[in-house]
């Protein structure tokens, strides 16, 4: 098992505990102010948190898709944890949204299989796992859809048709233009207002 602050990095000639453990290590972990924890490739990764105009982003497509949601579905962002033990993975999407029932529980892991939606925000420490991890994660898992917003490179993703091999759907646009999310939600979202803000002095990044 290896404790991570940045990307995950695989280390077979490292031992690691079983994904119970690295579960049991979470509840225990003091992740620091301003950070995360999840299971990326059988590592604990630790992350900073976003930028705070991240939030308002996810404040946007929250309120977009809310009208949309399937019967007593709710959307959020924020930091709950969504296991997917068949995959040894844990992670904690930034946008999440799946039946009120999963939330009504003392665990703090939740069925990540239950989700209806998930939508990832990339950052220099989290976009690696984002774009190929968690994309293959959450398709082999069955989530209906899966938003990708690279905020570096400033373009939307959405994945749909999930599959044991992944998503079989996908299509991309800038920031700016809108881009339409697939069953179970059938809606248009406005991606305007994703943009780095003007008065970022670092601007757009690009890798």
């Amino acid at each position: 098992m290896t404790l991570m602050a940045e990307r995950p990095v695989m280390n077979d000639a490292e031992p690691r505990g079983s994904f119970e453990e690295l579960l049991d290590l979470l509840d225990e972990l003091n992740v620091p102010d301003g950070y995360k924890a999840e299971i990326v490739r059988g590592n604990i990764v630790v992350s900073p948190w976003s930028k705070g105009y991240y939030a308002d982003v996810m404040d946007l497509v929250c309120e977009q898709l809310r009208p949309h949601l399937p019967e007593d579905h709710r959307i959020t962002w924020g930091p709950l944890l969504y296991v997917f033990p068949g995959i040894e993975c844990a992670y904690g999407p930034d946008i999440h949204a799946a039946h009120q029932r999963v939330r009504r529980s003392n665990s703090n892991r939740l069925d990540g299989e239950a989700l209806s939606f998930v939508a990832e925000l990339t950052s220099p420490s989290t976009r690696d796992a984002d774009l190929t991890d968690k994309v293959e994660t959450y398709g082999r898992a069955g989530v209906p859809v899966y938003l990708l917003l690279d905020m570096q490179q400033e373009v939307a993703t959405v994945y749909w048709s999930p599959s044991e091999k992944g998503y079989q759907g996908r299509l991309t646009q800038p920031f700016g233009e809108k881009l339409h999310i697939p069953e179970p939600f059938d809606c248009v979202l406005d991606t305007d207002g994703f943009q780095t803000p003007d008065d970022d002095p670092e601007g757009p990044h690009e890798d």
